[in-house]
């Protein structure tokens, strides 16, 4: 095996690899595009012979995207959450794999990437006519670019194809919640039910449906009026596994008087519950659990959520706006960013106010309206 390279513009080089074949005594010729400088190019043919010499070469001329994919797939499993991969697994097999897995690695261009992009905006559904809507396609581009880079890592891609590719513009949705009155309405009609706890955990203390889930007798204080989120529950098709919370930090969480008032009720309903089946209420028992004491699966709560809210006059919400309606509602109230970012839990105030920036307009009138309040009571002051 040896090699040279070759200048094709400044800054762009051919490595060509020459061979013979052993049996045959065949002459073979490979050739690599590269970018960079003289030096870099040397250094690559190197490392490209040493590879083939070794036996650990991959041949882009070869290679399909569609086993490109299954061994990225394998590669970053053990890296992410298994609910992140099984997305990642997801979107592969129903969207990327259709459009990009016949292709050879090497030949995928930017404008057959468009081209699919087009497609799947148009006629992308794959069970019934019509196409996809721009967050699939943007999370089909995300999960595209990602796999691609580590194409260019293992040296398969010169460059990433989908730098040279804009993916399509996702408009934000307004957040949807409900009215403190629509709240109070809800609370009221769960109250019978199961869901009522998790109603109140969501709309009143705004803790995540997966934090719900997760959430043991061990972690709330009653006595001093507060909990502390510590773990989140997280459904994959396996099982459900319990993991630190989404910013990966516990946090404490202020409780409500009412709140409180009706977890004690809760707490001694959920006890003579179990009593009666032979189990006692410890620290480690899950407060919304399933009527033996086992935890409830995150996916358990929100078909419970769905069943609930169909057959009430309230708007058919999801049960994760219960949590956008507490944000808003303590924002609307004149609760700082900081504080209100700390009890949901998110990682930068910013992500806060740029989440709820729709109660912004309210609190840019509030305090304009205190401005005119403090200059006409000095105003005021001044003439007498």
């Amino acid at each position: 095996m040896r090699g040279h390279i070759r200048e094709r513009s400044p800054g762009h080089w051919a490595i060509v690899l020459d061979s013979r074949d052993p049996a045959t005594g065949k002459r073979k010729r490979r050739w690599r595009s590269f970018q960079g400088t003289k030096r870099q190019a040397q250094l690559e043919c190197a490392r490209l012979i040493a590879e083939i010499r070794n036996g650990t070469a991959i041949e882009p001329n070869k290679l399909t995207l569609t086993v490109f994919f299954n061994e990225w797939l394998d590669h970053v499993k053990p890296t992410v959450a298994p609910r992140t991969h099984e997305r990642y697994a997801e979107i592969v097999r129903a969207y990327l794999i259709p459009a990009f897995g016949p292709t050879l690695i090497g030949k995928l261009q930017p404008m057959a990437i468009s081209t699919a992009y087009a497609a799947a905006l148009t006629s992308g559904r794959r069970k019934r006519a019509g196409g996809l809507s721009p967050r699939t396609v943007h999370h089909m581009h995300r999960v595209l670019k990602q796999a691609l880079s580590q194409a260019v890592r293992w040296r398969v891609l010169v460059r990433n194809p989908c730098d040279d590719i804009d993916p399509p513009r996702v408009e934000r949705r307004p957040i949807e919640t409900f009215t403190v009155e629509q709240l109070a309405t809800a609370l009221e009609l769960a109250r019978p039910l199961r869901i009522f706890v998790p109603t109140l955990l969501a709309g009143l203390c705004g803790l995540r449906r997966g934090e719900i889930a997760a959430l043991r007798w061990g972690r709330v204080d009653l006595d001093r009026g507060q909990l502390a989120v510590v773990e989140s529950a997280e459904q994959t098709r396996d099982a459900v596994r319990y993991k630190p919370p989404k910013n990966g930090r516990g946090r404490r969480v202020a409780l409500p008087a009412r709140v409180v008032d009706e977890l004690r009720v809760w707490r001694a309903q959920q006890a003579e519950e179990l009593l009666k089946l032979g189990t006692r209420l410890s620290e480690a028992t899950f407060v919304c659990a399933r009527e033996d004491g086992l935890p409830i699966q995150p996916q358990t709560l929100t078909h419970a959520w769905e069943r609930f809210i169909t057959r009430t006059p309230l708007p058919h919400l999801r049960f994760h706006d219960l949590r956008h309606a507490h944000a808003t509602h303590l924002l609307a109230s004149g609760v700082h960013p900081k504080i209100a970012s700390e009890r949901l839990g998110h990682s930068t105030v910013g992500l806060t106010l740029d989440t709820y920036s729709h109660v912004l307009p309210s609190m840019q009138a509030d305090a304009a309206a205190l401005i005119d309040a403090a200059f006409a009571s000095t105003v005021t002051k001044g003439i007498r």
